[in-house]
């Protein structure tokens, strides 16, 4: 039997004295961390307890825009104020990039009172800020730092991908296990490193966020996996990018895909595990490519967007999986040759809205429904999120804007899915 609770010899999550303690402490030392939590409840309530832990109502957090809806359901529990910063955006694949380091000086700067940093690294195509510098700079402002690691879990299992924010001293690192490691779905690690955390302050709201009934087939998985990727991950991950190497020679001799790599990113770097696919010289979207490849080759991408497919490459890939993905890439590569490409004018995320009410009011305002399209200047109740990759376009509280209209029109007209606007189009507005 996998699916036990807390019975003599199991120990318990929420006050681990036996197994469980055990566990995380084998994890810390995996991953490079003074503490490390076990979450049942997915990244998400380990981001939310974070959040929680640095901010007091009214705190200011300075945040990179391409956080996870999760950031800003956290700082709307903690009553916290958002300072955000818009990260960089690659012309070529038209996807938010690094967290410039001059643009969080800046925020620093201006906002003394601050209680601390928020970033994602890596965002959901790969791309990793320059995490030695960010922390650097963090703390020489004497600030902690939260790192979003949801999809780098794996990174400091090899040094031929960019190096975890642990390495530099990151002070909570929250990552997602079951993304990129043999785990189950929920599986997630919070890893605490350095003494500017309140760890009991920590402790008291993952205990108030998660499960009171958590699943040790979950836990399970995650000593498993870490055992696993200590013993054989850098093995893997160097097998991996050797076949990950023969998937951009193919994209690149049918010169129709083209795949995100260092070469693109100025400021930071990729982790070529994350296989970014830009699909616009096929003439079609990233959405029709994914349906494409589903069901004619039988494989299933991450994520698509108006203009690239995503692959996430793990150890539980095999060889014969990277050759069917491949195979696939190279008759796209034949049946897209000289299409038309997909459009010329790049299409941007829209400019940070204006933000009329708190986001830790928000809960307690009451609100009414319009559609979209006579939504112009209202204030939203809704998270408008495209999802995947679940990065907000207006958050509760913001101002809705006609370019933020078209915007997520042209996502849904294209074949995507965006979280907050129901199936006829409308959205809660506050009165």
């Amino acid at each position: 039997m996998l699916d036990l609770t807390e019975i003599p010899g199991l120990d318990n999550l929420h006050y681990p004295k036996g197994i469980i303690e055990d566990a995380q402490r084998l994890a810390a030392e995996a991953f490079g961390a003074d503490r490390t939590f076990f979450l049942v409840n997915g990244s998400t309530c380990g981001i939310q307890a974070a959040i929680m832990t640095l901010c007091k109502p009214k705190d200011k957090l300075i945040i990179a825009r391409d956080c996870h809806r999760s950031a800003i359901a956290g700082m709307m529990l903690a009553g916290a104020t958002p300072v955000y910063i818009k990260p960089g955006f690659n012309d070529v694949f038209e996807i938010p990039s690094v967290v410039s380091v001059d643009e969080l000086e800046k925020a620093l700067k201006e906002n003394p009172d601050a209680a601390g940093v928020y970033i994602t690294r890596p965002n959901y195509y790969g791309i990793c800020s320059d995490i030695k510098e960010i922390v650097e700079l963090v703390h020489s402002y004497h600030k902690p730092i939260i790192v979003d690691e949801a999809h780098g879990t794996h990174l400091c299992f090899s040094k031929l991908l960019p190096p975890s924010s642990l390495e530099y001293g990151a002070d909570i690192c929250v990552q997602s296990a079951h993304k990129t490691l043999p785990a189950f779905t929920q599986g997630s690690y919070l890893h605490v490193r350095g003494t500017r955390i309140d760890v009991e302050r920590l402790k008291f709201n993952l205990s108030m966020l998660q499960t009171t009934s958590p699943s040790y087939i979950i836990m399970a998985f995650l000593d498993i996996a870490r055992a696993v990727m200590q013993k054989e991950g850098e093995n893997r991950i160097r097998n991996l990018l050797r076949e990950i190497d023969q998937l951009c020679e193919i994209a690149g001799k049918g010169k129709v895909l083209k795949i995100l790599s260092d070469h693109d990113i100025e400021g930071g770097s990729i982790d070529r595990t994350r296989v970014v696919i830009n699909v616009k010289n096929t003439g079609k979207t990233g959405f029709e490519i994914e349906k494409l490849l589903r069901n004619q080759y039988n494989i299933q991408v991450e994520m698509s967007d108006l203009n690239n497919v995503v692959c996430i490459v793990t150890m539980a890939d095999t060889h014969e999986d990277m050759k069917k993905l491949g195979t696939a890439l190279e008759r796209l590569c034949v049946s897209f040759k000289g299409a038309t490409c997909l459009r010329d004018v790049p299409l941007r995320v829209p400019e940070l809205p204006e933000r009329r009410i708190e986001l830790g009011s928000v809960m307690s305002r009451t609100f009414t429904r319009r559609k979209l399209g006579d939504a112009v200047q209202c204030v939203s109740r809704s998270m408008i999120t495209p999802y995947p990759p679940g990065i907000p376009v207006i958050c509760p509280g913001e101002v809705i804007s006609k370019d933020a209209i078209e915007y997520i029109m042209e996502i849904i007209e294209a074949g995507g899915a965006v979280n907050g606007i129901s199936e006829d189009l409308e959205v809660e507005v506050v009165e």
